[in-house]
């Protein structure tokens, strides 16, 4: 910690914690698991309500999880000392693999934590014919 104080001249100074309040992406981690049945992506939303996040899927399968931190208004008039929370606009996508029924798709939000569950389909293998070779 001395050295950071010495480079950035303050011992309050917590790099991880800045790189994230730079990027919200990184303030919204979200876990992707496969079941047989299907992909189910749970995402840390503390503090949010399901009207203030939007899930969609567009027409190459990618899911798309955004939404946005607003300051609260009693915020505006007071001095913080010290601020971790991420506010602003969040954005994560993922490209969701072939074997998805990306039109069945559902959402649940339940004490800050978002669950997307895109149910599997069976994908279908190439079939080979085997072709007769003719001649001698």
């Amino acid at each position: 910690m001395a050295l950071i104080s010495q480079l950035f001249g303050d011992e309050t100074f917590d790099p991880f914690l800045s790189l994230i309040n730079k990027c919200p992406v990184l303030n919204t981690p979200t876990d992707w698991k496969e079941t047989p049945e299907a992909h189910v992506f749970k995402a840390d939303l503390p503090g949010l309500k399901k009207e203030e996040v939007k899930v969609e899927v567009d027409d190459e399968r990618v899911l798309q999880i955004s939404g946005e931190r607003k300051v609260e208004e009693d915020d505006r008039n007071e001095k913080s000392h010290r601020v971790e929370r991420c506010k602003g606009k969040f954005l994560r996508r993922f490209r969701l693999p072939e074997n998805t029924k990306a039109n069945e798709v559902k959402a649940s939000m339940e004490d800050g934590v978002l669950t997307v569950v895109v149910p599997k389909q069976e994908v279908k293998k190439p079939q080979r014919k085997v072709i007769q070779i003719d001649g001698n």
